[in-house]
């Protein structure tokens, strides 16, 4: 297939794909005409790229993953390397959780202050209830 058939089924632009076969990532295979040339292997590789870049992979985390397809694998994470970048992502993602765990308590802190200080003010600002003597 060439270029723009396999960007539309990857649903990615042509230019990307110019980007991940000037990264390697992408064979740069040309066939008689001059044109380049893929298949469904290449699809393929393209898919688990897209899906880790989802799950936010940068494109240099994808490489042992396209590595791991291209050396036979049925799948992109079964090999030494892919692991070790889940491995990775994992710690990342863990930090970034209690970071976002510890901003969310300031927040909440901040959010419980500014409500029992608005009650505060207007429990002062009230006027005092009071009757008029009936006569």
């Amino acid at each position: 297939m060439r270029i723009g058939e396999l960007a539309e089924r990857a649903g990615t632009t042509t230019r990307a794909l110019r980007y991940y076969e000037q990264l390697g990532l992408l064979p740069a295979r040309r066939a008689g005409n001059g044109y380049r040339a893929y298949d469904e292997a290449d699809l393929r590789l393209l898919r688990e790229i897209r899906m880790l870049q989802d799950f936010g992979f940068g494109l240099e985390e994808t490489r042992p993953f396209v590595e791991c397809l291209r050396a036979g694998h049925p799948e992109g994470d079964s090999c030494p390397a892919s692991l070790e970048v889940y491995r990775r992502k994992l710690g990342e993602l863990d930090e970034c959780i209690a970071r976002l765990q510890d901003v969310r308590a300031q927040v909440a802190g901040q959010f419980d202050r500014a409500v029992r200080a608005r009650d505060e003010l207007a429990a002062v600002e009230e006027p005092p209830h009071c009757e008029l003597a009936k006569e």
